[in-house]
Formats: C-alpha cells, structure tokens, sequence
C-alpha cells in the first residue's frame, strides 16, 4: 500500500513539467513514508524473535542513515554529469525492489491468528523460526494473548493502564525525541556549518556527520540485545546534551563575525569572518555537531521505534504506533517551521541550550518511565503492564 504511492511519485518528480508535479510527488513519497513509520516497527517486532528483536529492530534506522549517504554522494557526484531527474529515477530503484521482495514476505503469526487464520500462522510462524525450532510452545502463548485481546481497544478501554501507560511512554518518547533537536540540525546543517566555521567545506562535514550517525547505529544494532535499551537510552540522552549544550556555548561566548551577508544573516555570522578562529576551536565545533546525531543514532533513534511496537499492547498497536508517527512528524514539522524565526529572533545558541534541557529531560523520562524489555517477548511485556508484576520482566 506504501510502496504503489512512493513509485508515482519518484515518477511524478522524474517526469516534472512544473512545481505542481514535484509538490504532488513529494506529498506521494511522503504520505508512503509515513505509512512504512508506522508498520515496520511493528512488523519486525511481531516476526522476530526476543534475542535477535533489538538488532532487527535498529535496521530500519540504519538503512534509513545509509540511504541518506547513498543520496548524499549521488546528489553531489550524479549532478555533475547528469540531470537531477536521475535522482527521483535513483528512488525508484529500491521502490521496485521492495514490491518484488513483498511478494515473498509472510504475513506476522500475531495477524494472522486476530484474522482467525489459524493453519497459516502456524506455517508463518514455522517458516520464521525453522521447522527444528521448538516453535510449538511460542505458537501457544502467541494464540492466548490474541485470544485474550480478540476485539479492537474501544474508549472506555484506553483508561485501563494496561492501555494508556504504554500508549503515554510511547508517545511521550516520539515527542521527547523530536525536542532533542537532532531533525533540525539535519535540516539545517550546512548553514549552521557556515556560521559556526568548520574545518571542511560544509558539504563535506556534511558526509562526515553521515559516517558518523551510520557507525553509531551499528553500534546499537550489535548492542541493543547485550546491553538492554535502557542504557543505550541513557548513553543517547547524554551524549546529545553535552553536544547541544556545547554547541549553545560555544556560539553564545565565540564572538561573531564583523562581516555578515545577507545569505547567511538569518542564521548568524558568516563563514568568511569566522575563519579566522583558531583551528582548534573549529575542529571542537565540527566534531560537538556530529555528536548530536550520532549520539541520536545509538540510542534516541532506533530504540524510540522499537520499543513502540515492543511495549504498545496488540489490540492497540496499530492505531496507537500511528498515532505515535503523527506526533513524531507534527513535532518535527513544528520545530522546523520555527527553527529560523526563533534563530533571528534571539540567536542560534537559545535553540541548543533548549534542547540541551530537552535532553536532560529524556535522562530523566528515560529512568523514571521506560521499562526494560531486552530479551523479553511481547507477551512477557504485555503481561508486565497489565499486571505491574517487574517478575515479569525478569
């Protein structure tokens, strides 16, 4: 269903004879993307099985920072010799390829069972696990939370805790993440890169940022199951405050350029002027901005989409997990929007020192409310927040 609209509109911006077919393309691509926000979490998190659901749960962050790379390097190399149609041509490749390899994909046994598709799930499940596998016991636990949450969340239901708790740390980390600033700074980074002087050309700390937030994802792909979500949590939220909150003062006490432009006034002071810093300086600048997102990558990015299709109980998880991407997407369409006019009005250091304070703020939510769910199944979770019994989750 995502897929069909993502492929009409790459051919849209492909075949544009105006800014109305590019719009109508970008809300295509857009409206599909949204779609695949919401239902990949949950699909790898009802096929995978607890020991290997962190590492799977973290790919599609990291293929999403991979793509990013790979569109980076062929804006910048394609364009040189091709037009810039060939980009949109470019998407349309794993499109295709996605539709194809959909053909093959089974649907998750959790589905099937709520649909009564009872001999499917099982070949599902099977197919899954291996028929070697001991698959017969998880099969049993699966049918008996289906069974038990047969009929869809009604609104009398949502004030039950088994409900809102999960569904009110679920979204309330889809907020927090987007508060932390890291969507901004991608949108802007090579302006920012031009006011606060970097030792590349900004379009190539630009890739360097991509490198970085690509390794960190690795790391939480290979970690998340040894280590637990929880302190992949922690170590995110601190890595990213340090980062804003160094950003915030090294813009509020560096003193700004005397030669400003009218290209680079809305974000501050231009790159000419600050050059003349000391290298050491810029290059404690250009690695404290890749920080942010890296440390975003390794805990605040992958693991807010995890534990949303971990933690949401099954006879809410599909309104809930949108309803988590709608907070996501309007929390960042927001700041975004506001970004530049609150940089004019009072500087590029106040939008870092409040995401810093943010960030503090996720330390704190993340000890206080997100439970740990390593190595745990998705009944074990489900029974954990419908009883509040911790041996659950032990």
């Amino acid at each position: 269903f995502s897929a069909l609209p993502s492929a009409a509109g790459y051919a849209l911006m492909a075949g544009a004879q105006g800014f109305g077919m590019l719009l109508l393309g970008r809300v295509l691509t857009g409206f599909a993307g949204g779609v695949t926000s919401a239902s990949i979490p949950v699909y790898i998190s009802e096929i995978s099985h607890p020991g290997v659901r962190g590492m799977l749960g973290a790919c599609p962050q990291l293929m999403a920072v991979l793509g990013s790379l790979i569109l980076y390097a062929l804006g910048k190399y394609l364009g040189l010799v091709l037009d810039w149609r060939w980009l949109a041509v470019a998407g349309e490749v794993p499109v295709l390829a996605m539709i194809v390899l959909l053909c093959f994909m089974p649907n998750s046994p959790r589905f099937l069972l709520s649909q009564g598709k009872e001999d499917e799930a099982m070949a599902s499940l099977c197919w899954l696990r291996g028929k070697d596998t001991d698959y017969a016991q998880e099969y049993e636990q699966i049918k008996d939370s289906v069974r038990k949450q047969s009929q869809r969340v009604s609104c009398a239901e949502i004030k039950d805790p088994f409900i809102y708790k999960p569904l009110l740390i679920a979204v309330g980390m889809r907020f927090l993440q987007q508060l932390s600033g890291v969507t901004c700074v991608l949108v802007y980074l090579q302006p920012i890169f031009k006011k606060t002087s970097v030792i590349l050309e900004p379009e190539y700390d630009a890739a360097l940022v991509g490198l970085v937030r690509l390794f960190s994802v690795a790391i939480a792909a290979v970690s998340m199951d040894k280590a637990g979500r929880k302190i992949l949590l922690f170590v995110s939220a601190g890595v990213m405050l340090v980062s804003n909150l160094t950003m915030g003062l090294y813009i509020l006490f560096v003193p700004p350029s005397q030669n400003s432009t009218i290209a680079n006034k809305t974000l501050g002071r231009s790159a000419q002027g600050s050059s003349a810093l000391p290298s050491g300086l810029r290059s404690l600048n250009s690695l404290t901005l890749a920080l942010l997102p890296a440390g975003y990558a390794m805990g605040w990015g992958p693991i807010t989409w995890l534990l949303m299709s971990e933690i949401l109980p099954l006879k809410a998880r599909g309104v809930a997990s949108g309803l988590c991407v709608v907070v996501s997407w309007l929390t960042a369409f927001t700041l975004t929007q506001f970004f530049l006019r609150v940089v004019g009005a009072f500087g590029l250091e106040v939008p870092f020192l409040f995401f810093a304070v943010i960030c503090a703020g996720n330390i704190l939510f993340t000890g206080c409310c997100v439970p740990e769910t390593k190595g745990r199944s998705l009944e074990q979770i489900e029974a954990f927040f419908r009883t509040g019994r911790r041996s659950f989750m032990r």
